[in-house]
């Protein structure tokens, strides 16, 4: 029976290979012409193509990145905030000057003084020609004394405040103001130590951004990488599928195989062509997210050199990778930043307590001024003015006020605390799943080592029994699924591995939400990419179960 079924078989690769190649060359230029391998429509490049690097995007980020110049902006403001609640430690003194033009006053009469008509008229001014010296007569100095008195009494009553500034035309001011806080119930003390926690909690958010866009931006590169290398994969499978259409059609022509092996081998090879379309769409996205994040031009063109899957760095990196780094959830950088605002919170109830105490200031003014008649005054016609007095202020009713203020920074300083400790909570949380998440990794990356040469030793062994014609065409897809799979699986656990290594390096310093949209969309549709892999070897490998029970029952193939 066995030796019936040899020569059987032998005699259809013997006509199988006498007919071969003339079918060849008769159906090679239209097969080719049938089977165009498909191109995305995608975002055109202009340019030369960028070389770079993991580590050379990384710095370019750093250099580019709005987010951090965010944080550093909020870094300088809070430095301001600094100096504003340091001012109020150190004496304060400011300098004045000033010039006033008088064009009507209330201690000028207009047209002079009133004319009383029952008197007589006074004597012309100036007053004093009438007083007489000691060589007059008697009656003649009572004479004069009585006309300067008339004088005087008939002319301005307001005349003599001219000197004093009451209604001078020309009044020039300069002066120094002079204060100093004596005591202020402790409110100076507690804005400073606000304005010291904004500070700290300013620098860890500007560590936190830089260690979030280290991670983004590996994230990117790594997706971008492996995104190359799915699409390399699927342009092998697809070629691999038309390589056994062509064989097939062949075999068809010359009657070897059966109408069903044909149609199995052309829908085998169009169902290829959407998960070619599918994986250039999605490494179209990952380099638009790459250029985004680097701030380059999204139409210019990159060149990766840092492989996803290069087993020498990967291996490097592995036996350097050890849970060392600190993971203790109260050194994440969310954790010290909610211990700088419960700080922050007690100053800030300091604040509002202090409004109930007295206040106390020295304060000191020094001035000069001077009233010229006209023009400039000279140095002879400025006089002092120099105070220098203590104040203190307490509040006697505000009407609750200060009760509120204090009901509210309490209430501010209990959140405060209770955010901390939930913040506290997740960071240990994700401190632990990030552990765990390195470990799978690692693990996975072990697990695959050598499994894609298997793999492709496997369908090289198949293709090789197809063409012999002592294996199925379902046996053979089988082998390239696994292929598929086994090589998807690689690339990808690279990329987890290299990436887990980042972010557990980077923990301390990384805020806790760090899993960005764009890493949750890749890691989605590497995910999905994988379990599509292993539902198409589940559907060969069923296919071949229900062959294999077909071939038993005696029903020959269609």
């Amino acid at each position: 029976m066995s030796y019936r079924k040899a020569q059987r078989r032998a005699a259809r690769l013997g006509r199988f290979l006498s007919t071969s190649l003339v079918v060849a060359l008769l159906l090679m230029p239209a097969i080719a012409r049938a089977q165009v391998t498909p191109t995305l429509p995608t975002v055109r490049t202009t340019g030369t193509p960028r070389t770079i690097s993991l580590d050379e995007a990384v710095q370019l980020a750093e250099s580019q990145s709005e987010v951090v110049r965010i944080a550093r902006a909020g870094v300088q403001r809070a430095q301001g905030q600094q100096y504003q609640a340091r001012s109020q430690r150190l004496p304060q003194l400011a300098g004045s000057a000033s010039y006033t033009r008088t064009l009507a006053s209330q201690f000028s009469v207009a047209g002079g003084p009133a004319v009383d008509t029952t008197k007589p008229v006074p004597p012309p001014a100036p007053c004093d020609q009438y007083l007489l010296d000691a060589t007059a007569t008697t009656a003649d100095r009572l004479a004069g004394l009585e006309d300067a008195n008339r004088c005087a009494l008939g002319g301005n009553p307001f005349a003599s405040f001219g000197d004093l500034g009451f209604g001078a035309k020309n009044q020039y001011n300069l002066g120094l103001a002079f204060s100093q806080n004596l005591f202020a119930g402790g409110r100076i003390s507690a804005q400073n130590a606000v304005a010291n926690a904004g500070r700290r909690s300013a620098e860890i958010e500007l560590s936190a951004q830089r260690a979030q866009l280290r991670l983004d931006v590996t994230q990117a590169y790594f997706d971008a990488a492996l995104a190359d290398k799915l699409v390399t994969l699927a342009e092998s499978s697809l070629l691999q599928t038309d390589n056994v259409l062509k064989q097939t059609q062949l075999a068809r022509t010359v009657g070897n195989v059966s109408e069903f092996e044909l149609l199995r081998a052309q829908v085998s090879s169009a169902n290829q062509r959407p998960i070619l379309i599918q994986r250039q769409s999605d490494r179209e996205v990952a380099y638009l997210t790459l250029k985004q994040l680097l701030n380059l031009p999204l139409d210019s063109p990159l060149n990766l050199t840092t492989a996803v899957d290069d087993s020498v760095a990967t291996n490097a990196a592995l036996a350097n990778i050890g849970i060392t780094s600190d993971t203790a959830a109260i050194g994440r950088a969310t954790v010290r930043q909610a211990a700088e605002a419960i700080d922050a919170q007690r100053g800030l109830l300091r604040v509002a307590k202090s409004q109930r105490l007295p206040t106390l200031a020295l304060t000191s003014a020094y001035g000069k001024v001077a009233f010229p008649q006209s023009g400039l005054p000279g140095t002879g016609d400025f006089r002092t003015n120099w105070t220098i007095g203590l104040g203190s202020q307490i509040p006697l009713f505000t009407g609750g006020r200060i009760k509120g203020d204090q009901l509210v920074a309490e209430a501010n300083l209990r959140e405060a605390q209770a955010r901390y400790d939930q913040v506290r909570e997740f960071a240990a949380l994700d401190s632990r799943v990030t552990i765990n998440n390195l470990l799978q990794a690692r693990a996975a990356w072990e697990a695959s080592k050598g499994t894609a040469e298997q793999a492709a030793r496997a369908y090289s062994i198949a293709e090789v029994r197809y063409k012999e014609g002592i294996s199925t065409q379902i046996e053979l897809n089988d082998s390239r699924i696994l292929l598929e799979q086994a090589v998807t699986n690689r690339a990808l656990s690279a990329r987890n591995l290299q990436v887990a290594r980042v972010k557990l390096a980077l923990l301390p310093d990384l805020p806790l939400q760090s899993t960005g949209t764009a890493q949750a969309q890749s890691q989605a549709a590497a995910q999905q990419a994988q379990s599509q892999s292993q539902q198409n070897s589940q559907a060969v490998q069923a296919a071949q179960t229900q062959a294999q029970g077909q071939q038993q029952t005696g029903i020959p193939p269609q």
